[in-house]
């Protein structure tokens, strides 16, 4: 399969790859202030390998439930799977799986990603999953591929795609299929693209406007006179 190119240039997602994803946030706050309320996940997820570096790609949506079997006959099931797959090797790259499980207040019941779906994700060019559905076989999993889920468990059940591309909602996420994602083991928040080449020099400005602040946190001499000026110091920086 060929490789997807990018819609942004690669140096912008080298870029941002570099950067946490709180850090992110932070830019965004400053770049596009309107998504201070929006676009990030908002609830905890499980990450079983918080030491892989921020990820940034495009999102491939889907929907899944386990708590009942698909009322699709065999072979048509077996379709929607593979034309979920041609979806996901489809289009720009590098991609973020972003799967939401419908199954509601049982989430999570059965795991759609383990071993064999890490595997083949990673294959068709996907960087990671965010999903509030289980995953498993963390031993078994892709080397490489990162995982934020809503949980851990040992069974698939009768798990299975009941829909993709289309808009999702994930640990409080809100994404839409091509989306910009960048997600580490803090979480996840969906880009503008508009705004993208902006975020590095952004994230910069933040950290020189902690770094005032942080020195008098981290001195033993620390006292209230010092944190005003810092903090008035601080706001002067631009």
């Amino acid at each position: 399969m060929t490789k997807p190119e990018p819609l942004l240039p690669e140096s912008v997602l080298e870029a941002l790859r570099r950067i946490d994803t709180p850090t992110i946030c932070n830019a965004l706050e400053l770049v596009a202030p309107e998504r201070r309320l929006i676009g990030y996940t908002t609830r905890p997820l499980v990450c079983p390998f918080p030491d892989l570096p921020p990820i940034v790609g495009y999102a491939r949506t889907a929907t899944i439930r386990a708590t009942t079997a698909s009322g699709l006959p065999a072979a048509e099931q077996k379709k929607r799977r593979l034309d979920y797959y041609e979806y996901v090797g489809s289009g720009p790259g590098p991609q973020i799986s972003v799967i939401q499980d419908i199954d509601g207040p049982d989430a999570g019941y059965g795991a759609f990603w383990g071993e064999v779906n890490s595997a083949i994700h990673k294959a068709l060019g996907c960087l990671g999953v965010i999903t509030d559905g289980s995953i498993r076989d963390i031993p078994q999993w892709a080397e490489g591929f990162q995982a934020l889920a809503g949980s851990l468990g040992p069974s698939h059940a009768h798990v299975h795609v009941t829909d993709f591309g289309k808009e999702v909602r994930v640990a409080g996420m809100t994404v839409a299929s091509g989306d910009l994602i960048h997600a580490d083991s803090h979480g996840a928040v969906v880009i503008p693209p508009d705004v993208a080449a902006k975020l590095p020099e952004a994230a910069e400005l933040c950290a020189r406007r902690e770094e005032p602040i942080l020195a008098v946190a981290r001195d033993p001499g620390f006292s209230m006179a010092k944190l005003r000026d810092a903090m008035a110091k601080a706001a002067e920086i631009h």
